[in-house]
């Protein structure tokens, strides 16, 4: 992200994004393996392959939001981001229905760059802190919208009504009708109360004196990396399929 007049580089934000991109191969590899191709793993379906997907999409839609006053032609870029999330989409669904992919993470992403261009002069007026705190707390209590409750995890504070109509708009809002499936599902609610916290966050911080110095900071290989985040994103299941499907076919 470019750093103002100074037309400097936050490196930092690259590299946290880099290695947030490193840590979402790696998982996908591992759910690649162990859903497509049957290797047993069964620490993947416990609470360590959770926390471990958890990390990588908070990371993301966080950083994304600290980074929206950051970026040139915000919604010029989400546009691009939402076609991408779309043509992942229409992939999967022509062919591998069986893992399809709707409303994605960067459809979401894509979603949220072009909802915050309206609501910029609206959210500007709320002080950073309590943006920050209130959107954090919407965050928490909407976290478990996509199962029908309201809540965070385990803690269930109430439960909604059911039968939700068949609608891609509700889906796409958080909630999801009974047939509903998608192998990556990021829906406005609950995250993009997350987005916010991360678009408060920078409006808190982001200005002091400190951490423009932290900002700064530049990690070579996971700073370059983090600027080839979208083009990584799109080529790299189809490459370690590819990778894998070899593997296996010279095994057997």
């Amino acid at each position: 992200m470019e750093a103002g007049n100074k037309n400097r580089r936050y490196w930092l934000l690259d590299a946290v994004r880099g290695s947030c991109l490193i840590s979402m191969v790696l998982y996908h590899a591992v759910y690649d393996m162990v859903v497509l191709f049957g290797m047993r793993l069964p620490w993947f379906y416990q609470s360590a392959g959770y926390v471990w997907q958890q990390s990588i999409c908070w990371t993301f839609i966080l950083l994304s939001g600290f980074c929206w006053s950051l970026g040139k032609k915000p919604l010029q870029r989400g546009c691009v981001i939402f076609v991408c999330g779309a043509l992942i989409s229409m992939v999967t669904v022509v062919f591998m229905p069986e893992q399809r992919v709707l409303f994605g993470i960067l459809t979401f992403l894509g979603a949220a760059m072009i909802l915050m261009t309206p609501l910029e002069k609206l959210v500007k007026r709320v002080p950073p802190m309590a943006g920050l705190i209130g959107s954090g707390m919407l965050f928490g209590i909407t976290r478990n919208v996509n199962r029908g409750e309201l809540g965070f995890e385990q803690v269930t504070l109430l439960e909604l009504p059911e039968n939700i109509p068949d609608s891609y708009v509700l889906e796409w809002i958080g909630f999801p009708s009974d047939g509903f499936f998608s192998t990556d599902y990021f829906s406005m609610l609950p995250w993009f109360f997350l987005y916010l916290a991360g678009y408060f966050l920078w409006r808190w911080i982001g200005e002091k004196e400190v951490t423009q110095r932290i900002l700064f900071w530049r990690i070579p290989l996971l700073s370059q990396l983090g600027r080839q985040t979208l083009p990584i994103y799109m080529v790299h299941q189809p490459l370690l399929m590819a990778v894998f499907t070899a593997a296996m076919g010279g095994n057997g």
